[in-house]
């Protein structure tokens, strides 16, 4: 397929685009406006984190111009539940949203009557809010509105980027898709980008999405180069998924390096503070969706009026804490409500620990808590008699899970990865020293030397449960009502999981 007339066509367009619509440079000058770089699925591999086949000049480029947070982690490993997190700077647990895709169906989740989403806020203030891919013409996938992923004609989507708040909220918080039309008043800017998901697809996206990276980028990641992780077999479509994902990352960095062009251009990247992170991990088998460092280590970096310069900070801190800082840079005050913290106040006291929660994913039920300190991650499986890798439609139809089940069918699954991934009963506790153990692979939690670890952080998640007001388990009825929408996707895996779902409930597994 030759991407040579898409190519052509975005470097027309661009610029003529961030020209023409470019407001006043002056517009909002005694405030800061406020941009968060949103991706999806994507952990640290860019190479102001240490990436080192390839380099991402825009990311660097926030870090040089401000700084970078070495421990981020977000307090949940998928889109809605982060989400739901970081548009309110509360625990997803705690506003009951901690469930993935919920209040879908009859039943609706409420926010509590105190908690507000942050758009809300700032366009009470007087900003004007939005919500895009942060260039105008472009979507979040990098290509223009109304092509498919060949650049062929499509049927033309929203130009509004991702919410998937799993709460009930008015969309009239969001005044528009862009900055463009704002006025005299300064901006609360989203850019939502597709990040990870830009690799995903049938087999011939997958080969449209590489055409295209080798187009604009000059070349794709040669899969040979790739390290795979320990904890997955070194196999041909575990090394192609992986070097596509490193692409996706490359891709991601030149959009924002066009969106960080455009502030410049229109006079606005000196009063705009920017924030770059992830919602999650890669999306992988122990990654998105799960505890370990690979669902739940994100890259955060800052940048912008009053953000020191060049620095490096190695605190433990939340990607709810975005929503706190953003209000403090922009002068307005942190709501008491908020759980968010402003990780640059200046009498800032860091974290000792962060949290985190794992609950249902689409139609498949689980249950994990974790708390990590300075030096370890504990986590605490509700569930111990179904596998890590339970059946669930969504994570089945990717080509490197259904590698993985394959392997594990011929029984030539390296004995980690069926240790890690399908081992049942697996352990109720497990306890990482996890800057030694990067990959999470050694559990000590029935070691004897660690004993006091594991009770010191045991007793610190019991706590963190109770006082966030953690409410556990989704009622039946909730579950039911969400179920009730998945079923109409007519996918004969989403009821069979359903019903295996309820059978291991009523079991007691």
């Amino acid at each position: 397929m030759n991407m040579k007339p898409l190519r052509n066509a975005l470097a027309a367009l661009l610029p003529i685009l961030l020209f023409v619509t470019a407001p006043s440079s002056t517009s909002g000058a005694d405030r800061p406006n406020i941009l968060w770089f949103v991706v999806d699925d994507a952990s640290l591999e860019f190479s102001c984190y240490g990436e080192t086949l390839y380099e991402t000049p825009a990311i660097d480029r926030i870090a040089a111009a401000g700084t970078r947070f070495e421990r981020a982690y977000v307090t949940a490993p998928v889109c809605s539940t982060s989400r739901s997190a970081m548009i309110t700077g509360m625990y997803q647990t705690t506003i009951g949203s901690h469930h993935h895709r919920s209040g879908r169906g009859e039943l609706k989740i409420h926010l509590p009557d105190e908690v507000e989403p942050v758009p809300a806020i700032f366009q009470r203030a007087g900003y004007y809010t939005c919500i895009g891919s942060g260039l105008p013409g472009i979507d979040h996938r990098g290509l223009p509105f109304g092509t498919d992923r060949a650049g062929k004609r499509a049927a033309a989507r929203g130009k509004f980027g991702k919410t998937d708040y799993n709460f009930e909220w008015d969309p009239a918080i969001y005044d528009s898709h862009d900055w463009a039309e704002r006025g005299d008043k300064p901006f609360f800017m989203q850019v939502q980008l597709h990040g990870g998901k830009l690799r995903e697809g049938s087999p011939e996206a997958r080969a449209a999405f590489r055409e295209r990276v080798v187009a604009e980028l000059g070349s794709a990641t040669d899969p040979g180069t790739v390290a795979v992780p320990p904890h997955y077999p070194d196999h041909p479509v575990i090394r192609e998924d992986w070097a596509l994902y490193l692409d996706a990352v490359r891709m991601t960095d030149l959009h924002v390096g066009r969106v960080l062009d455009r502030l410049d251009s229109e006079g606005l990247l000196k009063n705009t503070l920017v924030v770059f992170m992830t919602d999650h991990g890669i999306s992988h088998a122990r990654g998105k969706q799960f505890l370990n460092d690979e669902g739940t280590h994100i890259p955060f970096v800052v940048s912008g009026p009053g953000i020191p310069r060049g620095a490096v900070r190695r605190d433990l801190v939340e990607h709810i804490d975005m929503a706190a800082f953003s209000l403090a840079a922009a002068g307005l005050p942190v709501p008491d409500w908020m759980q968010a913290r402003d990780i640059f106040a200046d009498d800032y006291e860091p974290r000792d620990a962060v949290y985190a929660a794992r609950d249902r994913c689409d139609e498949t039920v689980e249950r994990i808590r974790s708390v990590r300190t300075d030096r370890f991650l504990y986590l605490r499986n509700f569930h111990p008699l179904r596998p890590h890798l339970q059946p669930n439609a969504y994570k089945d139809g990717k080509a490197i899970v259904q590698t993985l089940r394959a392997l594990r069918e011929a029984s030539q699954l390296p004995e980690l990865s069926e240790k890690l991934l399908f081992q049942v009963p697996r352990p109720a506790e497990e306890l990482y020293a996890y800057g030694e153990d990067p990959h999470q692979v050694r559990n000590l939690a029935a070691d004897p030397a660690y004993r006091e670890e594991l009770e010191a952080h045991r007793a610190r998640l019991d706590r963190w449960m109770e006082e966030s007001r953690d409410p556990g388990p989704e009622p039946e009825a909730m579950y039911d009502s969400d179920m009730a929408v998945y079923l109409t996707r007519s996918k004969p895996e989403i009821a069979r999981n359903i019903a295996l779902m309820k059978q291991w409930a009523a079991e007691g597994k």
